[in-house]
């Protein structure tokens, strides 16, 4: 397969004309015209009332270090937009920090715990009808509510559900088509190596599909399917998830809804699995600048692939936030977590119970 590939490159390089511009000397303005810089910046404090020995806050691969300042992400973002048929575009996230990098590395990925390239990828817009986008390279997954957080856009509660950490990948690796259909519905389809994988590490890809429906003005559904081989040198036993998601407004406040449901074939040491879970948010508006935020959520492991221990999940967080001003948020948050199974604070708790405070500077 790579020695076709060489052939039809070079095939290319020989018989298709470069444009007028290629015989031309570029300057570093003429290269990066058009092209935007934004950057977010996120810090916090947490402390765990368990008071663990190894400091640790279980369950959770972000903001996961008990009585300690940290800082969680330093983003760097460089991105010019494919908008127009003929078009094409490009992203690059550059993400440094002590928990958040470390903790969506992708397989095959080399790089430092404190650094990360989270997207990095080439868009091109087809003349299809209205403009196919087509995306090339790393980009952040479309499943979930919650996101890894960045300049466009943070999630309503300072730590992300379990559902996010637990539930879904975090980014792909391959090739993706978006189409606007109308205002109404936005379809999209990938290929990829597979869940958080640079490198495959099988012979196989994972089939990923999403239907964006806006049924009203502030009404939204969201289906998205991923399904593929996700073991190592494994083509045969087969990885599903489904995610739905839900967000409409209620009178001031805004409201959504997260639904997993995810089920693996033959998991080494456990058998068929299975997991799922739901996750409820909802902000309401206390002033012009000041927000409550809350999300309750169960999940269920039922056979322990996801945690380590078949066990059932929930917790409940309340997160009131400032906007001071256009580019800084500040966030206080308290979290209670309650399993079913003695696993945090090294195996003798059933809850934790949290606190944290988070400052977010974006441009």
């Amino acid at each position: 397969m790579g020695k076709v590939l060489m052939k039809l490159l070079l095939v290319a390089a020989i018989f298709i004309p470069l444009p007028a511009w290629a015989d031309e000397k570029l300057t570093a303005t003429d290269i990066l015209k058009g092209t935007e810089l934004n950057g977010f910046l996120s810090a916090g404090y947490n402390y765990n009332f368990n008071k663990p020995g190894d400091r640790a806050i279980d369950l959770r691969p972000f903001n996961d270090t008990h009585d300690s300042f940290s800082l969680e992400l330093a983003q760097l973002v460089f991105h010019r937009e494919a908008e127009e048929p003929g078009s094409a575009g490009f992203r690059l996230d550059l993400n440094f920090g002590y928990t958040v990098p470390e903790a969506i590395h992708s397989t095959g990925a080399d790089s430092a715990d404190d650094f990360d390239l989270r997207q990095a990828y080439i868009s091109y817009m087809a003349p299809v009808g209205k403009g196919l986008k087509l995306d090339f390279g790393k980009f952040v997954t479309d499943h979930g509510l919650e996101v890894i957080e960045g300049y466009e856009g943070w999630n309503w509660n300072y730590s992300r559900s379990f559902l996010f950490y637990l539930g879904i990948p975090f980014t792909h690796t391959g090739v993706r088509a978006t189409y606007e259909v109308d205002d109404m519905l936005t379809l999209s389809g990938a290929v990829v190596n597979g869940w958080d994988n640079v490198e495959d590490n099988n012979n196989a890809k994972s089939l990923h599909v999403h239907a964006a429906i806006s049924l009203a003005e502030e009404t939204t559904v969201n289906v998205k399917y991923i399904a593929g081989p996700e073991q190592d040198d494994n083509t045969g036993d087969w990885r599903h998830l489904l995610n739905l998601n839900l967000s409409t407004a209620l009178g001031k406040a805004l409201v959504m809804v997260d639904l997993v449901y995810g089920k693996e074939e033959d998991v080494p040491g456990i058998g068929d699995s299975t997991w799922s879970g739901a996750a409820g948010y909802i902000r309401y508006p206390l002033g012009e600048s000041f927000f409550l935020n809350a999300r309750a959520e169960v999940f269920s492991d039922d056979d322990g692939a996801r945690t380590g221990t078949a066990q059932d999940l929930w917790e409940i967080t309340l997160t009131p936030e400032y906007i001071v001003n256009q580019n800084l948020v500040v966030r206080a948050e308290y979290r209670h977590d309650s399993s079913n199974k003695e696993v945090f604070d090294n195996g003798t708790s059933r809850r934790q119970d949290t606190v944290g405070v988070n400052a977010i500077f974006h441009f």
